[in-house]
């Protein structure tokens, strides 16, 4: 905690006088970008990523990135989007998923190690059609390509569940809001982006559909 702390005196001390201007211009209102729904992993950071900064996200993580079914249950994640959408009037919605997913290998292991954890196994139902998906068409696979593929299946998955949000669908089809989905590999900092027209994921710098990929 000390090194936090510490953190937070250099931010003080060394960062904000150079941008005193920004963070008082931020005080009165946010106009974000896009929004970034993301995992709550702690090697995943957003900003960094997309190298953005205050202001610029809208950031929701959790365990997997998931977004849950509208009206499923009140949370968190559909208020956000719902605030996101309608108030702040994001253009663009990112589902982000990554590589070595601690929820993605926790679906796939199952037993004991979920058994342990009822909230964290309750909350990733919300992926069981990514999870279906992977079982039906990579049933011989080994772990590491099933890994991988649910990573991917389940950023789609969420996408589905986005669009069940009636303050999201409306909004695509007036054209205001467009979707991604987004995969980020840790190890060697590859982001690849859904192609809806290929129906597959392709390296975003390579993408002809960057900012409408889904």
């Amino acid at each position: 905690m000390k090194r936090i702390i510490d953190g937070v005196l250099k931010f003080q001390r060394d960062v904000y006088p150079s941008q005193k201007a920004l963070f008082q211009q931020l005080s009165d209102a946010q106009r974000p970008q896009a929004m970034f729904i993301g995992c709550s992993d702690s090697r995943v950071v957003p900003e960094l990523l997309t190298q953005q900064g205050p202001g610029d996200l809208f950031v929701v993580r959790n365990a997997g990135n998931i977004v849950p079914p509208y009206a499923v249950a009140p949370g968190g994640v559909s208020a956000s989007i719902e605030y996101a959408v309608a108030v702040l009037g994001v253009p663009d919605i990112v589902v982000c998923g990554h590589s070595g997913c601690g929820a993605m290998t926790a679906i796939l292991r199952g037993g004991e190690q979920l058994e342990a954890l009822p909230e964290v196994a309750r909350w990733l139902h919300f992926a069981d059609a990514a999870r279906h998906a992977v079982a039906e068409q990579h049933a011989m696979a080994d772990d590491e390509t099933k890994l991988n593929a649910l990573v991917r299946e389940n950023v789609l998955a969420q996408l589905d569940n986005l669009l069940t949000h009636p303050v999201v669908a409306n909004a695509i089809q007036s054209k205001e809001v467009r979707l991604h989905g987004w995969v980020f590999d840790i190890a060697t900092a590859t982001v690849t982006t859904y192609d809806a027209q290929k129906e597959k994921f392709v390296p975003l710098a390579q993408s002809s559909f960057v900012g409408v990929s889904f």
